[in-house]
């Protein structure tokens, strides 16, 4: 057979530009029907090799190139070529690659380390890494003897072998090895290192070297752009051997291939036991503890419970995952003992073992979800149940696991970083030569479009067409980004991934180093799910952490623990909490769309918020008017087919859930729940060849059932519109469930809930100011740091919330850990000079120690911020020349003068710049009244489309030119819930003289519409006022005109306007429409003078006593 034995992949990161799927390809069309993979140390892209290969009909050759360090010399690194001949041989592969990537053995590896493991292995050592080729070299006879000895005492003969190259070294030098194998009785084998395909793809390869390196290319590098490391057509390759006299090697070649036999089992199920009592089966033990639940739950002699559960325990017991069952119970319990809040997500909420177990928090029989839509045995997958944990006792968790099913069982699983089109574009800049803000103008000009490519990029940035447009240079930048773009370029840990077996892990896949001592498997996700291994998902969420948090704080301050399912589902203020849009904190309902949803929609019940949960995606959103129109009773509500109510209904008959697909089908067309799901499955793919077929046996179904031809295929035609957008309903359920439950503790226990909010988000100021803002509202008071009183993070102190040191701009996490362990050790501190004197010499610096004061920090032990800091500096220096000597200390003593503390304003100004927002107050705060007056609303209520008046604080002014030569301006405006960019075109900015007053508080109305550039937000401005001439004109009296009737009103406020202009004034005018409840303030021009004659020609028109000065 022909082969090639010494083959990158890309998964030797940054080493090689060999794609697995292209590579194989080539090599059938190069004329080879077996081919290695060798990467150099890992195996992670095995799985994925072995596949391709016997797909294309190639034998697939499994070894590793192991790096090793001589025991001969000190620190030269040698390699070898390690391959398995059979399953045994393969096992040990594994065994080996995990030992490689033990840490403890990265620094020193020694062949001796693993050679217990070279059984059922071949050994090759490529020329230009060979270690007995540079023994040889050096003339050292001994090592080279005791070389050859320490191999044929691992291996047999025949098993090992010294590769022979022809693209290196001297033609006279290389006849004087081979001639010195001979007499040594080394085999040599035909083997060239093969990184890249073509010739001309060396300098991508050189460029990946050059990335990992951290080093910029040479010149040389620029010139020489061709390499030897590709892999050549099978004649060309063997012709350098025959034509040089060594068709032995080519023999040896062909020889080792067909001793090669490896059949790595896949697709198996490899599910570990759960740790029983003797004696007792799992199955057993499983039934035990459901009948135990049903009774916790007092459900155990409900019928419709029992048939659930019997049903459900068959069918778990016929697949086999009684024990899986059993774990995760097992993990739940573990952590629901230990107070760690924990929520399942996905399709595993469908099931009543799980509820009964505890495993989940729904009720699958009241919340009407579907065990088959997660387990059924006419589609034949491994469950998988996602765990939800929160995010700071994640590790915890994994901790329990770990040391509960045996350290060598159990790993996280690996995934891979790769060059996306900006990544691979900065790369390959730096290695260029280009500086950062070069490399950045490249990365830039790729659209911020998800999964974008180059290509596609290319040919949508006219910036990026520019760039590459621009010289050879760049081209050559662009075509070498391009050749990388996709690559894996760093290992890392899964999110949520975890694997347990049944065997030593190793037995199964190769290991290497994970985080917190718990290893990584080398495998990603998808290969570990093909061997059969059992994957479970430990997802640490953020929200779960809050939540958690929150019940300690309640516990703490009431004495009495919180558990969440003794929070009532239909919580009247809980709801109104959805109703209004209030959910800024709670879990997947904070974006603005889904709050204008839920104003909109009125939520009055848990149904109605998963129905929202579910719609507000892309795709089913197109529904979401029709949904709204429909429970509010402004569209009728039509099914399918009367006989469809019952499952539509609480969705006002539009096809939600990907379970009422599953339920139509089996009511209709006499479908098993199994066959539906497979029906769901199907109907998705969207294939006409599929569709066409399945439309075939729903329609039979249905005319089995005594249904019309017609209404079956107009119902599938209903189903087929829809398919494509259910959502998976015991998700939709599981998250708003808990999403409720987050919205009850921000009702009824607002300060522990948002102290816990804040605290999740303490790195972030944006969050930081946005979750402040919505803590007002609510009656939460949040105070600024305190040096003896707060913490690292946000805390709660006798109802209030303060400032954690952490949030503090400019202030490192070791000084603050050092300033807590100070407090802890010796009480709080005196003054600013006695917190000086016990800190750290290496802190006594004052830009460690000025954001504490500007932040406020030292407030609550000196009243004026301005005096610490022209004090801070002669404190510093006589701290530093006393060298902490109390005396000297005292007659260094600082002469200071009384200065006047900086103003309320200075003073907002900054926590803005140290907290990064506004926490005492806000500049707005002065115009209170007038808030109210003009009804504003605040900016983190306004949805895109709507007209709106506001009232903010101009933080920035940035004036620009239009093409035509206009003056605009762009301003940052924020009131105290959050931050907007204002537009004001050309004509109202000249109106306003081209000039608007930073740090002034302003009146604006306008629409809101959504940024094209920035996604955010936008208000076009209408009108343009400062708050504080508002504020005066609102304060004179006006003149209010009551309107009756509305029928004529337009006609009656056009004969209106004309006397206005006859009496123009600068008394205000208010409009008051009686019929309607409603006042309106006209615009400045119709302002009047409210003489006699003005009032009473409005009287003779309008009538008696409708004209009021007041």
């Amino acid at each position: 057979m022909s082969g090639q034995l010494s083959v990158l992949t890309s998964y030797s990161l940054l080493q090689s530009t060999n794609r697995i799927p292209d590579l194989v390809r080539d090599a059938k069309q190069k004329g080879y029907t077996a081919l290695a993979i060798t990467d150099i140390n890992v195996m992670h892209g095995v799985i994925e090799f072995y596949q391709e290969c016997i797909k294309q009909n190639i034998k697939p050759i499994i070894g590793v190139t192991l790096q090793y360090q001589s025991k001969y010399y000190d620190n030269k690194q040698f390699e070898v070529c390690v391959y398995a001949k059979n399953k045994q041989g393969y096992n040990n592969l594994l065994k080996i690659s995990s030992l490689r990537n033990d840490l403890q053995r990265e620094i020193s590896f020694y062949l001796a380390d693993v050679q217990h493991l070279f059984t059922d292995v071949i050994l090759c050592f490529p020329w230009e890494t060979s270690e007995l080729r540079y023994l040889i070299s050096q003339q050292e006879s001994t090592y080279v003897n005791d070389f050859i000895k320490s191999i044929n005492s691992t291996v047999k003969a025949d098993d090992w072998f010294q590769g022979l190259a022809y693209y290196s070294a001297e033609e006279n030098e290389r006849l004087n090895y081979i001639e010195y194998f001979n007499q040594l009785s080394v085999k040599l084998i035909a083997m060239k290192q093969v990184s890249y395909l073509k010739s001309d793809d060396a300098f991508s390869v050189n460029t990946l070297k050059a990335i990992e390196s951290g080093i910029k290319l040479s010149a040389e590098d620029f010139v020489v752009r061709t390499g030897s490391n590709w892999l050549p057509d099978y004649s060309m390759f063997i012709k350098e051997y025959i034509d040089n006299q060594q068709s032995s090697a080519i023999q040896n070649l062909e020889q080792m291939i067909n001793e090669i036999c490896l059949d790595i089992p896949l697709h198996q199920t490899l599910l570990p036991a759960f740790p029983l009592p003797q004696g007792i089966p799992s199955y057993q033990y499983l039934r035990d503890l459901c009948d135990k639940g049903l009774r916790r739950i007092n459900k155990q002699d409900n019928a419709a419970y029992q048939k659930r559960l019997n049903m459900e325990l068959s069918v778990i017991h016929e697949m086999g995952y009684d024990d899986y069952f059993l774990i995760v119970w097992d993990v739940m319990k573990y952590a629901r003992e230990h107070d760690i809040v924990t929520a399942c997500r996905g399709s595993a909420a469908g099931s009543l073992v799980s509820y009964v177990l505890q495993i989940t928090n729904v009720d699958p029989i009241q919340y009407q979800l579907l065990f088959e839509r997660f387990l059924n045995k006419e589609r034949y997958t491994m469950p998988d149940i996602d765990m939800d944990i929160p995010d700071n006792r994640r590790e915890e968790v994994l901790h329990y696991v770990y040391m509960k099913y045996g350290h060598n069982r159990v790993a996280q699983i690996a995934t891979f970083g790769t060059l996306a089109a900006k990544m691979a574009l900065r790369d390959v800049s730096r290695v260029f030569g280009l500086s950062q803000s070069e490399a950045t103008q490249w990365a830039n000009a790729v659209p911020n479009v998800l999964k974008i490519t180059l290509g596609d990029s290319l040919n949508t940035s006219k910036k990026l067409q520019q760039l590459v447009d621009f010289s050879e240079r760049n081209q050559l930048l662009f075509k070498t980004a391009c050749q990388i773009e996709g690559l894996p370029r760093h290992v890392s840990t899964h999110a949520a991934g975890v694997v347990i077996s049944d065997q030593d892990l190793t037995n199964l896949v190769p290991l290497q180093n994970g985080n917190n001592d718990i290893p990584l498997t080398q495998f990603a996700m998808g290969e570990i799910e093909t061997i059969g291994l059992l994957k479970m998902d430990f997802l640490g969420l953020r929200n779960l952490a809050i939540i958690g948090n929150t019940l300690d704080s309640i516990d703490y301050l009431t004495g009495n623990r919180l558990y969440l399912n003794e929070i009532p589902m239909n919580d009247e203020a809980t709801l109104q909490l959805f109703q209004k849009g209030k959910t800024v904190g709670v879990f997947q309902f904070e974006s603005a769309g889904i709050k204008n949803v839920l104003k909109k929609l009125h939520p009055t019940s848990i149904e109605d918020i998963a129905s929202v949960n579910a719609l507000y995606r892309p795709g089913p959103m197109q529904f979401i008017d029709q949904f709204i129109a429909r429970k509010k009773g402004e569209e009728p509500i039509a099914y399918p087919d009367d006989s469809l109510k019952e499952i539509l209904e609480k969705t006002y008959g539009i096809i939600v859930y990907q379970e009422q697909i599953m339920q139509i089908a089996s009511k209709l067309a006499g479908f098993t729940l199994g066959q539906a799901d497979i029906l769901r499955r199907a109907i998705s793919k969207k294939k006409k060849d599929i569709l066409d077929q399945e439309r075939e046996h729903f329609v039979q179904g249905a005319l089995n059932q005594g249904h019309s031809k017609n209404t079956a295929n107009e119902v599938y035609n209903y189903i087929e519109h829809f398919a494509n957008y259910g959502f998976n309903r015991s998700h939709a359920v599981v998250y708003s469930v808990l999403a409720y439950q987050m919205g009850y503790l921000k009702v009824h226990y607002s300060v522990p809930f948002f102290a816990a909010l804040l605290h999740s988000v303490r790195n972030n100021p944006e969050k930081i100011k946005e979750y402040l803002a919505e803590s007002k509202e609510f009656g939460v008071k949040t105070v600024i740091p305190g040096i003896n009183k707060s913490d690292f993070s946000f805390k709660l102190q006798k109802g209030k919330i303060i400032f954690g040191f952490s949030s503090i701009k400019g202030v490192r996490k070791d000084l603050i850990k050092h300033i807590l362990e100070l407090r802890k050790a010796d009480g709080p501190f005196s003054s600013l000079e006695n917190f000086l004197i016990r800190l750290n010499g290496k802190w006594l610096k004052e830009e460690n120690i000025l954001p504490l004061i500007y932040s406020g920090a030292f407030d609550e032990l000196h009243g004026n911020r301005r005096q610490l800091v022209i004090d801070i500096g002669g404190l510093i220096r006589n701290i530093e020349y006393s060298g902490g000597s109390m005396d000297l200390l005292g007659v260094l003593s600082l002469k200071t003068e009384n200065v006047t503390d900086f103003s309320p304003e200075e003073k907002l100004q900054q926590e803005v710049d140290y907290l990064g927002t506004y926490v005492s107050g806000h500049p707005i705060d002065t115009f209170k009244e007038l808030s109210q007056q003009l009804k504003v609303k605040k900016i983190v209520d306004i949805v895109p489309g709507e007209q709106v008046r506001l009232l903010g604080f101009v933080q920035t002014v940035k004036k620009i030119r239009t093409k035509k030569g206009e003056s605009m301006a762009f301003l940052s405006v924020t009131d105290n819930t959050g931050e907007i960019e204002v537009t004001i075109f050309p004509k109202l900015f000249r109106q306003l003289h081209m000039n608007v007053e930073q740090d002034s508080v302003v009146y604006l109305t306008g629409k809101v519409e959504l940024s094209q550039y920035s996604k955010q937000n936008q208000l076009i401005v209408n009108t343009f006022d400062y708050a504080l001439d508002k504020q005066n004109q609102l304060s004179q009296k006006k003149c209010y005109i009551k309107i009756e009737q509305i029928n004529d009103s337009n006609v009656r406020l056009n004969q209106l306007k004309d006397i206005f202009s006859q009496f123009s004034g600068s008394t205000p005018v208010v409009l008051v429409f009686m019929n309607q409840g409603k006042n309106l303030l006209l615009e400045k021009q119709y302002w009047i003078d409210p003489t006699e004659q003005f009032i009473q020609i409005l009287e003779d028109i309008l009538g008696k006593k409708t004209i009021i000065i007041k």
